[in-house]
């Protein structure tokens, strides 16, 4: 009979999961050597405090289970909205950490399945002594940023919202408007006309005082966003390390590729370190996936794994790299493709162009080879 740490594998590792919640983490640890996985709950109302209990707890199991004070600890957990912190301080107090997309767990197929936090705490085990043997074609793990990439990430995103928010207060606006008939375009000059009631129902009657008010608040609201917009703008690149600041700029050579687009690549997507094109890919989400048993063969379109906001970026630039790139052969292969296709097929093919624009500018910022027949700003 094969012996129960034969079965387990990796039996001088101390291996522990969390299943995150918040009112309460639980925790499955083993050693390899047991069958049956040891389950703890921890309750402090402070995530903190539950964190310093993790530490002490692997400490316990280590004395409990005669595991040497050095002996390698691994912890997996779900990528979720607690973010990275919890990594890091781990990774602080000498444990490996290891973060997992929680769409790439495999589970039963089931109908009606069983799923309680102590059981999602055990598969997570499973998967990280699976992963710890040598098995990775099952599970994808997330790469763990630094404080510093995660700090300047949220620049960029912040910049982001702020530019959403002013496009959602002239929505607004507009309709508000159009709910009265009333198409005066959203100009400079429009709170002073608003002030002067120059601006008028269709049939020409003055605007509801209630209405009026809106549009005033609205419009107020607007001008503060677009304030700090511009405030942020002046000194966002200011606030990126030299390093980046350097990357951005040379993306930014390339005709097609405006400084904002290049920043938000550099700080989403080329902050990690790929070591072949298909990580690039694989990381955007942009890798068919096709759907080939037996008498069925479906493409199930693009995976859509990883930073969606990188993938809609992409798509973005990679109209524009059309538009400004039109003798590159990236450009000329999309004209070929869809030569006589319809809307429908020119969106599909796109997707193709902006996965390729992702390598191409990798390789670009990486190695220095400029895209194929593309052409650099003007000095």
């Amino acid at each position: 009979m094969q012996s129960a740490q034969h079965l387990n594998g990796t039996s001088a590792t101390l291996t522990l999961s969390i299943e995150l919640a918040s009112a309460s983490w639980k925790i499955a640890a083993t050693d390899g050597k047991r069958l049956n996985p040891t389950n703890l709950r921890l309750d402090a109302e402070s995530r903190w405090t539950r964190l310093g209990d993790l530490v002490a707890g692997v400490r316990s199991l280590k004395s409990k289970w005669g595991l040497p004070a050095d002996a390698r600890v691994a912890v997996i957990f779900e990528a979720g909205q607690d973010g990275f912190w919890i990594a890091r301080a781990l990774q602080a107090q000498g444990l490996e950490v290891f973060v997992v997309d929680a769409a790439s767990i495999p589970v039963a197929r089931q109908a009606r399945r069983r799923k309680t936090d102590r059981l999602d705490a055990l598969k997570l085990l499973e998967v990280l002594r699976a992963w710890l043997r040598g098995e990775r074609s099952e599970v994808h793990m997330v790469r763990i940023p630094s404080e510093d990439a995660e700090a300047q990430r949220l620049l960029a995103r912040n910049r982001g919202l702020l530019q959403k928010e002013v496009s959602q207060h002239r929505d607004r606006t507009r309709k508000l408007l159009l709910l009265h008939g009333c198409a005066d375009p959203l100009d400079d000059s429009f709170p002073e006309r608003l002030m002067a009631g120059q601006v008028r129902r269709a049939d020409g009657r003055p605007l509801p005082q209630e209405l009026w008010d809106c549009l005033l608040l609205e419009w107020e609201r607007l001008e503060l966003v677009q304030r700090q917009l511009a405030a942020m703008e002046k000194t966002l690149l200011h606030q990126l390390p030299q390093l980046v600041q350097r990357n951005i700029a040379i993306l930014a050579q390339l005709k097609g590729v405006g400084w904002v687009g290049a920043m938000r690549l550099v700080l989403e997507l080329f902050w990690r370190n790929f070591r072949n094109r298909r990580q690039v890919g694989a990381c955007v989400g942009l890798v068919a996936q096709p759907y080939d048993s037996g008498e069925s063969h479906t493409d199930q379109g693009i995976s859509k794994q990883g930073n969606r906001r990188v993938r809609a970026l992409l798509i973005e630039m990679a109209w524009m790299w059309l538009r400004h790139q039109p003798g590159s052969q990236l450009a000329q292969w999309f004209a070929r493709r869809t030569a006589g296709a319809n809307k429908r097929g020119k969106r599909v093919a796109i997707v193709a162009v902006a996965r390729r624009l992702a390598i191409a500018l990798w390789r670009y910022l990486h190695d220095g080879v400029i895209p194929a027949d593309a052409q650099l700003k003007p000095r």
